[in-house]
């Protein structure tokens, strides 16, 4: 019995000898994580970044003026740091850039107030300030649209139905829970990448929207007022309406393409004070509005990002990357939705450079334009540089096939709790070791689900090991994500500098490591 055993200890320890053996690879330099913090806890730039890319060089709309100041300024830091070949790697064709000069929008009867709202993306503006009145489109049907012809030329139509506030009955900023941690862990593999942007088939509604704006153009109206969700205030504004016929096929033109038609002045007004103009108008009282609105559009021109690299040493043409997208929407600064997540990857870097890591493979940064249109410079580098799929089949480049794993940031400003796997059970026991310090802090859900469509997506779909972190969504979704209130004010400070120090012991627990990161 007793050699009996020996025979099964042994047969056991050959047995998991390759799961340990590959465990003690990737045990985490304790030493050099130690530094990470020292620096990236006690002496983080991550505030002052997080301030460069929002109240100096914010909001950041594609390819405009905003865009290429912020891109200037992670260059210049960057190289300041020590990070190499830093450069800007275009994307391709994009369009036009924009940004507004000057905006008011004003009640002056029946009762004066000043509206809380703001244009629409490459919105055109109106030349001088326009008094005039407001007029209301309370179209349900078809047979509504002829009771407006002849009524619209110079007004200011409030084109949508108002949208009622909910009261906050649940609190706006949370962390994710035990329970919800614990979901997230247990959650089979999503059936599907989840990086598709869907366009659905056109139906009545969007047919009746269609005539809608056709009846605004041909009759002649000044601007667009559009009611906006959200609630205190607080609204969101993305890109103008291009109106389309939704029954034509071929791609939809964006407002920002260097051939998109003229279209009419729009501006996204707060909940609050848009339904308080629909309420006094249908109460038959004359609404009179004061309207200055200069825009400018810039040449149409390529989209591009911001790369920059620690080369490595040993197997330099091997790369680990990591990223986030600079672009953003324009009503606030693009705090959350992603100046955290580019000022977390620039601190990433300068961690890594302070501590003078000198990794076995290069450690990449991309700072990606254009996720905000359908991840565009994400998308194109990887295809540019590293494969692409074709029907069912992919073709990875010679670079492509050297590339060992992506690590994005998006979805907020609050703390890591952990990696969406992305379906890849072969990372857990690697994500477990690098996920050891961090454990105390929270830190340590592994789900084989997806978050859904950010920048980690174009790698996933070429087979490369992608991943977006596990983020606590604070007020995202409540308060930041895509609004006016999207401000400096919505990060947190703690989050962020824990969120760095993690990134670098990622980055280069995975350059050292003696293989690529494993692929599904």
């Amino acid at each position: 019995m007793k050699k009996f055993r020996c025979y099964l200890c042994v047969a056991l320890l050959m047995l998991f000898a390759p799961v340990l053996q590959g465990q003690s690879r990737d045990a985490v330099d304790t030493a050099l994580v130690s530094k990470f913090r020292k620096e990236g806890l006690k002496n983080s730039k991550v505030m002052e970044i997080l301030s460069m890319l929002t109240d100096v060089n914010g909001p950041r709309l594609t390819n405009s003026p905003g865009y290429k100041n912020a891109a200037n300024y992670a260059k210049s830091a960057l190289e300041s740091w020590g990070v190499g070949n830093v450069h800007f790697d275009s994307f391709g064709p994009f369009g036009r850039g924009w940004f507004i000069k000057k905006f008011s929008l004003q009640v002056m009867a029946p009762v004066y107030f000043s509206v809380i709202g703001y244009p629409k993306a490459w919105s055109p503006g109106v030349k001088g300030t326009h008094k005039t009145e407001a007029i209301y489109l309370d179209v349900k049907s078809e047979e509504d649209l002829e009771k407006y012809k002849g009524k619209l030329k110079g007004k200011i139509v409030l084109f949508d139905f108002p949208i009622m506030p909910k009261p906050a009955f649940k609190p706006d900023a949370t962390r994710l829970t035990d329970s919800t941690l614990l979901k997230m862990a247990n959650a089979a593999a999503s059936s599907r990448s989840g990086g598709s942007r869907r366009r659905f088939a056109a139906g009545a509604p969007e047919m009746l929207t269609y005539k809608k704006w056709r009846l605004c153009e041909s009759e002649g109206a000044l601007a667009v007022l559009e009611g906006s969700r959200g609630s205190y205030g607080t609204f969101y504004a993305s890109a103008a309406t291009v109106p389309t016929d939704p029954t034509a096929s071929g791609a939809r033109i964006g407002a920002q393409a260097a051939n998109a038609p003229e279209i009419l002045p729009q501006i996204v007004v707060a909940a609050e004070h848009y339904n308080r103009l629909v309420r006094q108008l249908q109460q038959g009282l004359t609404v009179k509005l004061e309207l200055a609105m200069e825009t400018e559009f810039t040449k149409a021109e390529d989209g591009f990002n911001v790369i920059g690299e620690i080369p490595g040493t040993d197997k330099k043409e091997e790369v680990v990357m990591f990223g986030a997208h600079l672009d953003s929407w324009h009503s606030g600064t693009g705090t959350t939705d992603n100046a955290v997540g580019v000022a977390i990857c620039m601190e990433a870097m300068r961690l890594l450079k302070v501590a003078g890591v000198q990794p076995s493979r290069t450690i990449r940064i991309g700072l990606w334009g254009g996720e905000e249109q359908g991840l565009l410079g994400s998308t194109a580098y990887v295809k540019k540089h590293l494969g692409e799929r074709v029907a069912d089949s992919v073709k990875l480049t010679m670079e492509g096939e050297k590339f060992s794993v992506y690590f994005n940031t998006d979805n907020g400003g609050g703390r890591w709790r952990g990696v969406y796997l992305q379906g890849n059970e072969n990372v857990r026991p690697v994500f477990r070791e690098w996920l050891k310090p961090f454990e105390k802090d929270g830190t340590s859900t592994l789900s084989l689900s997806n978050t859904g469509s950010t920048d980690h997506i174009p790698f996933d779909n070429v087979g490369l090991p992608g991943f977006q972190f596990i983020t606590d969504p604070i007020e995202y979704f409540a308060r930041s994500w895509h609004s006016s209130m999207d401000m400096y004010e919505r990060a947190v400070e703690a989050d962020l500098k824990q969120n760095a120090v993690m990134l670098a012991t990622f980055a280069i627990g995975a350059a050292n490591r003696e293989g690529l990161m494993p692929r599904k």
